[in-house]
């Protein structure tokens, strides 16, 4: 247990200023998504994707980002996976980047909503074909013998074998709508960068320095 406490780092890299910071926290984001991008960071879209049920009872995967704008943050995924179940009864939702690299962590609270079928259609179709049949195969988050599923991918490789792999009806993209966008940069001594945009009733966003 010592030996496990004592693993630490101090970050020195960066700092952040409301001085610097862009007044819209999708900019911001931007800013440092290109940085990441630069960066040559492995994974830079693996985020940690937090739902939870009605009772309250959280859990947490992580999922990649497919697309950002000034609606919001995207993913695919089976929508009768666990975490398919959890947001259709909940649709709270919250995601976290790390970026060690840059010493650097975004997290974003927002509200889920599905994606229309036009963009579901355009992003499974760009997807490879082992994907797109592996969407097929794969009922998501249920148990099952490693053998169901060698036998679902063989079926299904059968089945679109000379025509294109359509999108299951099952299968589709979330977008996570910000109402919180907290960004934070490492510093020494663990006295860390906190800006944090919270979204107002009358869709402009506050911006506050948070204590690390």
């Amino acid at each position: 247990m010592s030996s496990i406490a004592s693993i630490r780092r101090d970050y020195k890299l960066k700092t952040l200023s409301e001085l610097e910071i862009d007044a819209d926290p999708i900019k911001q984001f931007g800013s440092w998504w290109d940085e990441a991008i630069n960066s040559d960071i492995d994974e830079v879209n693996a985020m940690t994707l937090a739902t939870a049920t009605l009772q309250g009872k959280p859990s947490a995967r992580i999922v990649l980002l497919k697309g950002y704008d000034e609606q919001g943050f995207c993913f695919f995924t089976n929508y009768e996976s666990h975490k398919g179940a959890e947001l259709a009864a909940n649709p709270q939702s919250c995601l976290v980047f790390f970026w060690k690299e840059l010493e650097r962590q975004v997290r974003i609270e927002g509200i889920i909503e599905k994606l229309t079928t036009a963009e579901n259609d355009t992003y499974f179709l760009s997807r490879p074909a082992g994907s797109r049949i592996g969407a097929w195969a794969s009922p998501q988050s249920k148990v099952i013998k490693h053998s169901d599923l060698d036998d679902n991918v063989k079926k299904y490789e059968k089945e679109f074998a000379n025509n294109p792999t359509k999108r299951p009806d099952f299968w589709g993209g979330y977008r996570v709508k910000p109402q919180l966008i907290e960004f934070w940069q490492g510093r020494p001594s663990r006295l860390h960068d906190r800006i944090q945009y919270s979204l107002q009733e009358n869709k402009q966003w506050k911006i506050e320095r948070l204590a690390p």
